[in-house]
């Protein structure tokens, strides 16, 4: 893809990037993209703690910032100049002195259905495992296999990189696992999903899909080169979807769901979900699968608004969250 130079002479730069294979093609996919704006641009390969450790769910050994705290080091001790995320994985506050000065056109942000055996959930046999890293991802799916008499289903903690988690998948440890769709996509493995999921039945994480550009706050040379790749369409819609995050906690302790679509019309219609789960680890037998259960029924809202600034985007985000605690819903402590 081409992009056109908005005023800016030529730089040399580094990004920060994790080394999972799908971390590494979103590097350099941005990577292509300022190269044909006439930049030099380079990568720099780090591990995170996000990506060690992997016997733990993330919402109790840190959560999204364990993946990203690594790239930040970097950018601040000058070794890098920008940090490329998905932005799912981004915390919804960012730390003192560093921003999201791009985001980029966004891929499929639905969840995709993937297994060998199974078409779909109705085609599971009795006490199949589903694999999933995400408590939105156990909250959802426990809503949707409820509604269908199937509490025999049962959920266990799926980590790892996307190659380690079909691994897992093939060697028989689940019969099926939910991933994003869009780093399937992205690594030519589409033909791996079985089903995109629906917003109605798994409503996408906020920033799901979508890519995000970190930098220092004073990196003003910066912000002018990554402007031609930004897709403001795109940065609406996460903006507001992460602004419901940030409202209610804005961690991946949080099972809450956001998505937000441009509707016919020029409006931004919002969806949010939220949902409590009974004690997981008293849930959970000896091999860690979890007899996951719903504290309550789902608590959902939507809106929609004229949204042309990231300042409206986040005012609708915001009054999306508000009504999700109206209706019952809980900022952790």
């Amino acid at each position: 893809m081409s992009y056109q130079v908005k005023n800016t002479s030529p730089l040399s730069l580094t990004i920060a990037t994790r080394e999972s294979r799908l971390a590494l093609w979103q590097a350099e996919h941005v990577q292509a993209c300022l190269r044909d704006l006439g930049h030099t641009v380079s990568l720099l390969g780090m591990t995170t703690k996000g990506d060690q450790i992997l016997d733990k769910t993330l919402s109790k050994v840190g959560g999204k910032g364990l993946f990203v705290k690594e790239l930040e080091l970097a950018l601040d001790d000058g070794s890098a100049d920008l940090a490329v995320h998905s932005l799912k994985d981004v915390p919804m506050a960012l730390p003192e002195g560093f921003e999201l000065a791009c985001v980029m056109t966004r891929e499929d942000p639905h969840d995709a259905w993937v297994s060998p055996t199974a078409a779909d959930l109705a085609d599971l046999p009795t006490e199949a495992v589903v694999g999933t890293s995400s408590l939105r991802r156990v909250v959802l799916l426990r809503d949707r296999l409820d509604a269908m008499g199937r509490q025999d289903v049962r959920i266990k903690p799926l980590r790892g990189n996307l190659d380690t988690r079909l691994k897992k998948l093939d060697s028989g440890e689940y019969h099926a696992i939910v991933l994003a769709a869009a780093g399937l996509k992205r690594l030519g493995l589409g033909a791996r999903i079985r089903q995109i999921f629906d917003p109605e039945t798994m409503l996408p994480s906020a920033g799901q899909g979508a890519l995000g550009i970190e930098i220092r706050s004073d990196r003003a040379d910066l912000k002018t080169a990554l402007a031609p790749l930004i897709h403001q369409p795109t940065w609406l819609r996460v903006a507001a979807e992460r602004a419901v995050s940030r409202a209610l906690g804005g961690s991946c302790s949080v099972p809450l769901a956001a998505h937000a679509t441009w509707a016919d019309d020029g409006a931004l219609v919002l969806d949010a979900a939220w949902g409590e789960l009974v004690d997981l680890e008293a849930t959970a037998d000896l091999t860690g699968v979890m007899q996951a259960k719903l504290a309550k029924p789902l608590i959902r809202a939507q809106r929609r608004g004229v949204v042309a600034d990231l300042a409206a985007a986040e005012a609708l985000g915001l009054q999306v969250a508000q009504d999700l605690l109206a209706n019952g819903a809980v900022v952790p402590h």
